[in-house]
């Protein structure tokens, strides 16, 4: 027999509308990140790529304009640091104070997202559980009854518990995304910034002499 969606959510219950509400908050919130994401490393590895080839050359003007045009977290963290007029020590602070900023504007929201995956499951169980005790009074008010007595809360745990997992997987999933690009993005900013730096420091070393 098929079983259609309404029953599903009916036999769900509450626990199953608590379960669905988490659902589109999360997906609502991997959304916005996935947005926020896909702008911070739209062209970055081509700037790094052109950075890369600059810095050898010792043009860190060229790109320094180069990526004041990008209008991304990456370009402004390099122009910042080339036009930035000062010790290495402090082109470093400034570095790593504006990695810093752009890895934690990464990071909002995952908090939520993490949270989300780790809970949905237990709010399943909890289902499960008020299922599962539903199925054993029915039982016991109905003795020597056919299966069909218990199936309501059978179905009700079951499905509770499926959708715990509907729900907690794409949030893992999606925080352990958002946290391995985050990550990405600092380590790959403060390589580039660093060259940066060492650049632009011996250029002055150079001039001087």
């Amino acid at each position: 027999m098929n079983i259609t969606l309404k029953q599903l959510i009916i036999a769900g219950g509450p626990v199953l509308f608590a379960l669905m509400a988490l659902s589109i908050y999360s997906i609502a919130l991997i959304w916005e990140r996935w947005t926020v994401y896909k702008k911070t490393f739209s062209g970055m590895d081509d700037l790094i790529h052109k950075a890369h080839a600059m810095i050898k050359s010792g043009e860190l003007r060229q790109l320094s304009e180069l990526a004041s045009k990008t209008k991304t977290p990456a370009g402004d963290i390099v122009h910042k640091v080339i036009s930035h007029y000062g010790s290495a020590l402090e082109k470093r602070e400034l570095a790593e104070k504006a990695v810093e900023w752009h890895v934690a504007r990464l990071g909002r929201s995952l908090t939520a997202i993490a949270t989300i995956g780790s809970i949905s499951p237990f709010v399943g169980l909890f289902g499960t559980v008020i299922g599962v005790i539903r199925a054993f009074k029915d039982l016991s008010m109905y003795a020597g009854a056919g299966p069909s007595v218990v199936a309501m809360g059978i179905s009700e745990a079951l499905v509770n518990t499926a959708a715990g997992l509907f729900v907690a997987i794409p949030a893992i999933i999606a925080y352990n995304y958002f946290a391995h690009k985050a990550n990405e993005f600092s380590s790959e900013m403060n390589w580039l910034t660093e060259q940066v730096i060492e650049r632009s420091t011996h250029r002055e070393y150079s001039g001087i002499a």
